[in-house]
């Protein structure tokens, strides 16, 4: 993770901000700029979100996502990978995956 911008920034106002290459994390009030992701990583956040849901999304166990935005007390946060248990994720009024998920991943 870069340093930190520092000033002091409500969530709300954060979340009015353009969207940042690679993601910014907001934590405590400050915002994080995470770094590039490159090519040997990046093959292994998928294999590892490949694997998880290759083992449980048929029966409904649980779902993996890369680089999902994750919203919870006083953090913001865009983890390279999360897994949620099914019962856990926040399916919208359609039964489609969100895209907000206002909880900590499991």
């Amino acid at each position: 993770m870069t340093a930190a911008i520092p000033q002091s920034l409500r969530l709300e106002d954060f979340l009015k901000l353009s969207e940042t290459k690679p993601a910014s994390e907001w934590i405590d009030g400050c915002i994080y700029q995470k770094p590039m992701p490159q090519g040997k990583y990046s093959r292994l956040q998928l294999k590892c979100c490949e694997t998880v849901n290759r083992a449980t999304e048929l029966e409904r166990i649980a779902l993996a996502f890369p680089e999902l935005r994750c919203t919870f007390g006083n953090l913001l946060i865009v983890p390279d990978a999360t897994v949620f248990a099914w019962d856990r994720i926040p399916w919208d009024t359609e039964g489609e995956i969100p895209n907000v998920f206002p909880i900590y991943p499991d």
